[in-house]
């Protein structure tokens, strides 16, 4: 009996333990994504605070009252529970500037004359005494971050098209021909075969820059140097390896049988393979699909190169990364427009990713 609970008590100790790993493997993962995705709707004002505001505020607290230039505005702090001053002017043009540019906050110039004329009013009548303020509460744009990104940032609507039309690109054409590849490695024999089979990964062991430089020339020469479909087949070199392998494993997983007893019933090799075999395939050309889209969407320094008046995306986020300086919001915001695509491509094809983890079933 008490062998028993020995036994019980470590394989609780144990599987406590994996909890805890997985758990904090799951913190170390997602911390940074959540702080990523926080900073890319805070406003520039909360996003150079310190501490850094864990969520960003939904609506802003503002202060008016006199001041020595015009009228004094105040934006209320939620870390130090006090009112801080921003703004000591008259022009209210100049106002709604700066709660559009530091504190995401629309409010037209109109609307602040209106609270201008209110505070007025209130110092005439007597209802406001000498030093004291109004008080109101404006909604903020949470999205204003990705506005003006797209709206300042050179060719970013564009760019986004242009680089899911090279995605979509890469995917055909790593799977038209990688699988076909992977296919023929998974049903027929000939000699050289493993040798061939592992040679498909080799350009994999180059880094992109090495493979880029040449390819300036190659593309220059057939006229798709600065074009989508050049940039398409330049990844896609990297991808048909990886296509090959993993289209093969799944091939191989799926018995010769079936095609046959397709052939048997009347059938085409060719009506077996695309009525029987292909759809089993599925979650593995789902992966090859996932990888060659990722692969091509975040691919930054071939991009580089092989572009100069059509960037891809993964460019013009790029260069916002580096020419934001005193912007880390903006930056943030073009981080999450970069990723926002490959979370919803990878989001559709979930359930095949997990039958293929999960094998095969004929």
């Amino acid at each position: 009996m008490s062998g028993k609970r020995g036994i019980n008590v470590k394989n609780a100790a144990r599987m406590t333990t994996l909890y805890i790993v997985v758990a904090g493997i799951l913190l170390i993962i997602l911390t940074p994504i959540f702080f990523l995705v926080s900073l890319s709707f805070l406003s520039t004002r909360e996003a150079y605070q310190f501490p850094l505001p864990l969520l960003p505020d939904f609506t802003t607290e503002f202060k008016l009252e006199r001041g020595e230039r015009g009228y004094l505005l105040s934006v209320y702090d939620d870390q130090t529970g006090e009112y801080e001053t921003v703004l000591d002017t008259a022009d209210v043009d100049k106002i709604s500037v700066y709660m559009r540019s530091f504190l995401n906050t629309l409010m037209s110039p109109e609307k602040i004359a209106e609270k201008i004329d209110e505070f007025e009013y209130k110092e005439e009548v007597g209802d406001l005494e000498v030093g004291e303020a109004i008080y109101f509460t404006h909604r903020r744009d949470i999205f204003q971050n990705y506005k003006v990104f797209f709206r300042v940032t050179r060719d970013a609507g564009p760019a986004l098209l242009r680089s899911l039309q090279i995605a979509l690109f890469t995917i055909i054409i790593s799977l038209s021909i990688g699988g076909m590849a992977g296919y023929a490695f998974a049903r027929y024999g000939f000699r050289g075969k493993n040798p061939l089979k592992f040679s498909v990964l080799f350009v994999r062991m180059f880094p992109a820059v090495a493979i880029a430089l040449p390819m300036v020339v190659i593309l220059t020469d057939i006229g798709l140097y600065d074009q989508p479909l050049g940039l398409s087949l330049v990844y896609s070199v990297g991808s048909i390896g990886l296509t090959v392998w993993i289209t093969a494993s799944i091939f191989l997983g799926i018995p010769v049988a079936l095609e046959e007893a397709a052939q048997v019933f009347g059938g085409t090799k060719l009506r077996a393979f695309w009525r029987i075999t292909l759809p089993l395939a599925f979650p593995g050309l789902a992966a090859s699909a996932m990888y060659a889209f990722l692969g091509a969407w975040n691919e930054t320094v071939s991009a580089i190169i092989l572009t100069q008046f059509r960037p891809t995306f993964s460019v013009v986020v790029y260069q916002t990364l580096i020419g934001s300086t005193g912007q880390v919001n903006l930056a943030a915001a073009a981080g999450m427009a970069m990723a926002i695509p490959a979370v919803i491509f990878t989001f559709f094809l979930r359930n095949y990713i997990n039958q293929m983890w999960g094998g095969v079933t004929v």
